[in-house]
């Protein structure tokens, strides 16, 4: 079973006692945490797609730290003119592992599809006729 998921403003594929880094979480280490934004549920073949979100669909996970991600360098030059300019970063992230995932909504029945008979009647293009073709004039000089 695996699940599409928003956690913080982005979206994974979770699915049982995975270990996500994901953009730093508010909530202590330790603590548990639920996502309500489940946007496709996959139980054994069975899938289910929300419209945008699955209605009463969950993901429970446990924060178990909070990090730093590794040095990104952002380096801009023009060249031939001198500029140079060296910038970095560290992401703030957090570790969390996902617990389970719920999925206590009803299944959506699929709307009856009504058939609409088109009244397909074949016309015949109307003939064109052809301009006949140019004759050869001998020229004399």
């Amino acid at each position: 079973m695996y699940a599409i998921v928003e956690i913080a403003g982005q979206q994974f594929k979770v699915s049982k006692d995975l270990k996500v880094y994901v953009h730093r979480l508010t909530n202590e280490e330790g603590t548990k945490v639920s996502f309500d934004k489940v946007y496709l549920l996959d139980d054994n073949g069975t899938i289910t797609i929300g419209a945008p979100a699955i209605e009463g669909a969950s993901v429970e996970a446990k924060v178990l730290q909070h990090l730093k991600g590794d040095k990104v360098i952002v380096f801009k030059k023009k060249r031939r003119k001198g500029y140079k300019k060296r910038n970095g970063h560290r992401q703030y992230l957090t570790q969390i592992v996902i617990e389970g995932i719920t999925a206590s909504a009803p299944k959506k029945v699929a709307a009856k599809k009504e058939t609409v008979e088109v009244a397909t009647e074949e016309v015949e293009a109307p003939k064109v006729k052809k301009a006949p073709k140019a004759k050869k004039e001998d020229t004399v000089e």
